[in-house]
Parts: structure tokens; C-alpha cells; sequence
């Protein structure tokens, strides 16, 4: 039985520890038969090589930071070492400082708001166009968000910044539709992934979800929303783009 993904390569970022959705995205992938290359950077390098060794085999590990345009500019070259094309581009990758989350809405400053923005938004754009060379022309860049049209108790900067994301998504759907590339996003509810509970105040968030979920919500279990990404992965949403998938277990949909 050959899986949704079989044959085809994907680059994964963002993974960290096996807790994160972007691990449990590249063991999917795995499973469903893609080659997945990783991508780490920095003091995180060691932390995306230990989870990586938990994997169903052994997989590449490219040097990336998203801010770094050196790093964006051999991103091609670095991947193409292990693969000749790539099939589908995962984006994970956030990060707001401490002064810009948690509260800190209205004494936030420009400079640590910026880097939230660049970090988490503006990101997804430079990943795009950093992968695109290698890019197959059905291919798929698939993002990781969390609802962007609400103001969540103390997301602050970082909700501005992924809605800003979502809005990128968008324009990057539309500029890259023609060369038969799809963007589309996994708008996920809140799960324990050691990015999300190193925000202050993180059991705010996921407080009652599962009550107010239809389907429930496990805020331990990351893989309802590895799945989806994995399928957006695939070729089984061959005419979809700029879209934004809820694995929320239906919160979205509901009233208070």
C-alpha cells in the first residue's frame, strides 16, 4: 500500500523537540512515503538533530535562519544535496520576544515587535522564494497558524503577526498560483508544544477549548494537526490555495 506522499520530497521546518507539530509532520510525512530534509540553525541544531534521531529513519538536516539572507540564498543548493526537487514546503517557524507576549500589548516597542513580525510573517514569503528554485510546479507550501482574526488573551504581538502571516499567505496564493504552486495554512487550537507553553500565560488559551470544541481537543496530542498538514502536503487538494484549514475541533465556528 503506497501512502499520499510517496515518492514525493518535503522540507520541514521548525522542528524541535518531539512534542512539536512540525516533528510529528515530518513522521507522517515518513510514513506516507515522502524524503524529508529538516532544517535547523544555531543553538536549536542540536536540539532538530536529538528529536530527528527519533524519526522512522534518519533524515538530512540543513543549515536555516529565516532572517539570514545568506542562509535563504544557499537554501536551494543546501537541499538539493539530498534531493533533486522538492514537492511540498512546511513552514513552523515563530518566535516574539517575551516584552511583546504575555500582556506586554500596549508597552511593546517597534524593534521587538518587528522581529516578531519578520520572524513569524514576513518569514513565510522568504522561505517561499528561498525554496521555489527547487520546487516542483505542482507543488505545495503549507503554514502552521493560530487564528489570526481574533484578539486571544495574551498572544498580543504574536497574533498580530500571524494575522499579518495569514494575509501573506494570501498574496503569496496569488502570485504563486501560475507556476502551479498552492499556499495554504493549518489554523491548529492550542497544543503543548514546548514554542506554545513558553508563552506567558499559555493555560489562558487553551482553558475550556476542549469544552467549547464539538469534537473535543486534546491540547497533548499534535498529530490531528500534523495530519492535515500532511494532506495539504499531498496531491489530494490539487485545486486548493490561499486557504486556512481549522483543526480546532470546531471552536472556530462557535459562539461563546
Amino acid at each position: 500500500m503506497t501512502g499520499i506522499l510517496d515518492g514525493k520530497s518535503v522540507l520541514v521546518t521548525g522542528v524541535l523537540r518531539d512534542n512539536s507539530i512540525a516533528f510529528h509532520v515530518a513522521r507522517l510525512a515518513i510514513e506516507q512515503g515522502a524524503t524529508v530534509v529538516l532544517t535547523s540553525f544555531g543553538r536549536q541544531y542540536k536540539l532538530t538533530e536529538l528529536s530527528a534521531r527519533r524519526l522512522p529513519y534518519p533524515v538530512p538536516i540543513v543549515q536555516l535562519d529565516v532572517t539570514d539572507q545568506e542562509d535563504l540564498d544557499n537554501l536551494a543548493a543546501a537541499v538539493g544535496e539530498h534531493v533533486d526537487r522538492l514537492d511540498a514546503v512546511v513552514h513552523s517557524v515563530g518566535f516574539a520576544p517575551q516584552s511583546v507576549i504575555g500582556g506586554n500589548f500596549l508597552t511593546a516597542t517597534w524593534p521587538d515587535v518587528a522581529t516578531a513580525i519578520e520572524i513569524s510573517a514576513f518569514s513565510l514569503k522568504s522561505l517561499a522564494m528561498a525554496a521555489k528554485p527547487l520546487m516542483a510546479d505542482d507543488g505545495a507550501v503549507v503554514g502552521l497558524t493560530f487564528d489570526g482574526s481574533l484578539a486571544w488573551p495574551v498572544y498580543d504581538w504574536m497574533g498580530v503577526a500571524k494575522a499579518a502571516f495569514e494575509a501573506t499567505a494570501r498574496y503569496l496564493a496569488r502570485d504563486l498560483g501560475p507556476e502551479g504552486i498552492r499556499v495554504n495554512l493549518v489554523s491548529a487550537g492550542p497544543v503543548r508544544t514546548t514554542a506554545a507553553t513558553s508563552i506567558p500565560g499559555f493555560e489562558q488559551m487553551e482553558s475550556g477549548w476542549d469544552a467549547r470544541a464539538p469534537l473535543g481537543w486534546d491540547v497533548t496530542d499534535p498529530e490531528p494537526t500534523a495530519r492535515s498538514v500532511v494532506a495539504l502536503c499531498s496531491e489530494w487538494f490539487p485545486a486548493t490555495t490561499g486557504e486556512i484549514i481549522h483543526v480546532d475541533g470546531g471552536v472556530h465556528a462557535m459562539g461563546q
